[in-house]
């Protein structure tokens, strides 16, 4: 057994005047440690081509997930989907990543771009075992996993970006893959390689996608715990309980609220020193105490982290604001979203009287209601969550 996790991201771009994605992914977990993803590319684009690749992918997850092999699964598909009777072509194609025990990769692509493997900032090329599956051709590979491995799957959409206009044949694959070779050692997040791999593709499509792409980026990374404490024990009695199993977490600790503060530096022993710069003129400055990661105001931070969260798990536009800044809630975005694999809630139930102000639209229930969906969030991402109450 490793110390090893994934952290998968995935989005699309519809072609240009469609509603619906011709391209489907599904995740199916399996366990911590092992993962099956699906990504299926429907002939075409809009709902023939999205009922299609949903259909795939769906049923190959499900039939891997139940314990069938990925050729029994890949032969009922294979068997399953007509061929359009003018281009003798599937209708549609797929990618099969399938990690087991967060050790080995096992690849099995349909008709699709050879998925890209990075390993110390540059290309791997993986050999793959050529089968013929219900009279198809099904390419397979298998490989070790190790840390700081990425793999980029991707749909036809994004090597054909550029056709006709910034490029005659489209986006080629040596091009692809140097591109992301300068962003391998930033350390980028799967989500945020996706978007900038994406991002690029609607630039060569000139803003609009003349086919539908979708990329799914999976980094293979050290697991990491992160600690956050919001808001103090609703009985005070409770307070160095609380204080003595949060400081006894292994990881960064972050500390969200005033109250919560003054408690921590009382516990500690060390004073809480307010920064008075206001970076971000909309969320309170931080504070700082030794021993604590990173000291932030409670609500309003956290409220600003989760509007970040729900934009990350969408088309994470956001980033170009949290990722540099350096007010607390972008500090706190970085975290959580960068550097976390596994997250411990600390979250208090007292109730603060200074919400309890009629002006004021928060109260206890907003709060709880804050952890919920901020915690459902790091779930989405692929993020181990424990949440305590006191």
């Amino acid at each position: 057994m490793n110390d090893l996790c994934a952290d998968i991201g995935y989005y699309a771009l519809n072609h240009a005047g469609e509603q619906l994605c011709g391209d489907h992914i599904e995740l199916q977990h399996q366990g911590e440690n092992s993962t099956i993803i699906v990504l299926a590319d429907g002939l075409g684009s809009g709902v023939k081509a999205n009922i299609l690749s949903t259909l795939t992918s769906k049923i190959l997850c499900t039939m891997l997930a139940e314990g069938i092999t990925i050729d029994d699964a890949v032969q009922t598909v294979t068997a399953t989907l007509p061929v359009c009777a003018v281009r003798g072509i599937a209708y549609s194609t797929f990618t099969i990543i399938r990690l087991v025990n967060n050790e080995r990769a096992e690849i099995m692509q349909y008709d699709s771009p050879k998925v890209i493997l990075l390993r110390d900032g540059k290309n791997l090329d993986v050999p793959a075992v050529e089968m013929e599956i219900g009279g198809k051709k099904v390419y397979r590979s298998s490989v070790r996993l190790k840390k700081d491995d990425v793999f980029i799957a991707f749909t036809d959409g994004v090597e054909h970006a550029g056709v006709g206009g910034m490029f005659n044949f489209g986006w080629k694959r040596e091009d692809i893959i140097s591109f992301l070779e300068t962003f391998w050692h930033v350390g980028f997040t799967a989500k945020t390689l996706t978007t900038i791999l994406l991002d690029e593709v609607n630039r060569l499509y000139d803003g609009k996608p003349g086919d539908d792409a979708t990329v799914c980026t999976v980094r293979i990374r050290e697991r990491v715990p992160m600690n956050l404490m919001f808001g103090p024990p609703a009985n005070r009695d409770d307070e160095r309980k609380m204080m003595s199993i949060f400081f006894g977490k292994e990881g960064k600790h972050i500390i969200s609220g005033g109250t919560t503060s003054t408690v921590a530096a009382r516990y500690l022993g060390k004073p809480l020193v307010p920064n008075l710069n206001y970076l971000d003129p909309t969320i309170p400055p931080t504070a700082t105490l030794e021993g604590v990661d990173l000291v932030t105001e409670g609500v309003v931070t956290v409220n600003r982290v989760l509007e970040y969260a729900k934009n990350y798990l969408k088309d994470n536009k956001s980033y170009e604001q949290w990722s540099y800044k350096k007010d607390g809630a972008s500090q706190m975005a970085r975290l959580l979203f960068e550097e976390a694999t596994d997250i411990n809630f600390f979250v208090g139930r007292a109730i603060n009287p200074a919400h309890q102000n009629p002006d004021l639209p928060i109260g206890f229930s907003i709060k709880m209601q804050l952890v919920r969906e901020l915690s459902d969030c790091m779930e989405k991402m692929g993020k181990r969550v424990k949440i305590s109450y006191f």
